[in-house]
């Protein structure tokens, strides 16, 4: 079992003391991927940078929650599906697409098991995708930029997830409730 630091204003490096703040002030918390990923400040502003990103992309809330929870899900993430399934509730998601997600059951709406669908792909095939793949993707009612924006969502997801796998980053308390574990 690893043991990482889950640093704080105290403990952090000095260039994640910033960052840590920033999570302080987003979150109203330091949650414990963040405390992890503070060791290597890069890898910290990197990770925040790629969440702004993605926030302010043309997904809508629904959407980058099909997105982040397809990945977390497929990659098994012990923190971040119970992290964002708090997300999900604060940016207003239904419950039946967070249940969906989270039991890998048919989503409410064609268009987001498309998203699903897609998204799967571009994680198992490596972005090695057929064209017929990216051509049902696009039928479904999807653009080109939104094929760009699930690579920028993979990529934040890859970041935190391997991160939490490594460090065994344990559930923040808030996240607790939304526990969470991939089904045999």
């Amino acid at each position: 079992m690893s043991s990482f630091t889950l640093h704080d204003q105290n403990s952090a490096p000095d260039a994640a003391k910033p960052l840590l703040e920033n999570s302080q002030k987003a979150f109203g918390m330091i949650p414990g991927l963040h405390a992890v990923m503070a060791e290597a400040p890069g890898l910290l502003e990197g990770y925040q940078l790629l969440h702004g990103l993605f926030l302010n992309s043309s997904l809508n809330a629904d959407e980058k929650t099909v997105v982040w929870q397809t990945i977390n899900v497929e990659h098994a993430c012990h923190y971040c599906v119970p992290a964002h399934t708090g997300i999900a509730k604060a940016m207003k998601v239904s419950d039946e697409v967070s249940n969906a997600l989270r039991d890998e059951t048919a989503l409410p709406s064609a268009k987001l098991e498309a998203l699903r669908d897609f998204t799967l792909a571009m994680l198992r095939q490596r972005g090695e995708l057929a064209a017929e793949q990216t051509e049902a993707f696009l039928a479904a009612g999807y653009t080109q930029q939104n094929i760009l924006e699930v690579i920028l969502g993979l990529s934040q997801k890859v970041m935190s997830n391997y991160t939490n796998h490594i460090a065994q980053t344990p559930v923040d308390k808030a996240f607790k409730p939304f526990a969470w574990s991939k089904k045999a």
